[in-house]
């Protein structure tokens, strides 16, 4: 994820540069642009910049579910931001040890036949991994035990040695493994099939729709930002998206490209804080402090 932040960021800039060539009249210096890890850690700089387009924040979805999560927020998702553009879609794919069953339906058949028997691995809690975990129990209708490590460093090695029998993990970190035979792709999160695993289905295709999760990465700016700059900012997104050097690296990297107008990510941006919302409540996940 954060090689695609970094990807999508310098690309942004250079997409700055170009318009500067053609004597806009912002960007007229530099642009900083805030990228913080973990999501909600940071954001608060941005909330208090200047509303001038000069300060930016770039953050993934973990931006829709901070406010669900998170005891106190030192900021107000709504009312300090300005929904910016999203810049790329990613997923993410459910993997099992080769001991488990073959097909993503034989495996819920046999998580039902032994409820709270089989773990699935992830990264902490209100993370992707943990969220469509979540989603996929839900939609399932089945008792499986989630297990935090602290990072795919340690939930990869966890799922090789059978530790835990499967989790969902970014593309990038298991392809490797999948093609080696050492993990078995059983479905990817996305409402599409994902360009890094092609033959892989859907969590729709298997018959668990509600499952679906597709991520993002997106720009956001401090709240009062004139629109025009919103509009400038989003359509320098969407062209520097369309560099050959850009476009053809994101599908490596478990995104696609989307590029929308500061209305639609904003659309999306609330309509992913009351699903997830919703996900964290059923799944009675404990607040964070």
């Amino acid at each position: 994820m954060k090689r695609i932040i970094r990807l999508a960021a310098a690309a942004l800039l250079l997409a700055f540069a170009a318009g500067s060539s053609l004597a806009q009249t912002y960007p007229a210096k530099p642009v900083r642009i805030i990228v913080p890890f973990p999501p909600g850690g940071g954001a608060d700089l941005v909330a208090k910049a200047p509303p001038d387009g000069y300060t930016l924040l770039i953050t993934t979805t973990g931006h829709a579910v901070a406010p669900s999560l998170f005891r106190k927020l030192p900021l107000d998702p709504f009312k300090d931001f300005a929904a910016v553009s999203q810049i790329t879609s990613t997923y993410l794919v459910l993997v099992a040890n080769p001991a488990m069953p073959a097909t993503l339906k034989e495996l819920i058949a046999l998580a039902k036949a032994q409820p709270g028997k089989l773990n699935y691995a992830h990264t902490g809690l209100g993370v992707a991994p943990h969220i469509v975990g979540e989603m996929l129990k839900a939609a399932a209708g089945i008792n499986i035990v989630m297990v935090t490590y602290k990072g795919d460093a340690q939930t990869i090695p966890a799922m090789l040695a059978n530790e835990a029998q499967m989790g969902f993990s970014p593309p990038t970190t298991v392809v490797g493994h999948v093609k080696a035979g050492r993990l078995r792709a059983l479905a990817v999160s996305g409402a599409a099939r994902g360009a890094a695993f092609p033959d892989v289905p859907t969590v729709t295709e298997v018959g668990y729709r509600d499952a679906t999760y597709n991520g993002w990465v997106g720009f956001f700016a401090p709240a009062g930002t004139p629109r025009n700059i919103l509009m400038k900012v989003s359509a320098d997104t969407a062209r520097a998206l369309k560099m050959p050097d850009v476009a053809a690296r994101l599908p490596g990297r478990g995104a696609e490209a989307a590029g929308t107008t500061p209305d639609e990510f904003a659309a999306r941006y609330r309509a992913d804080v009351a699903r997830y919302a919703k996900i964290i409540k059923a799944a009675k996940v404990p607040l964070v402090d």
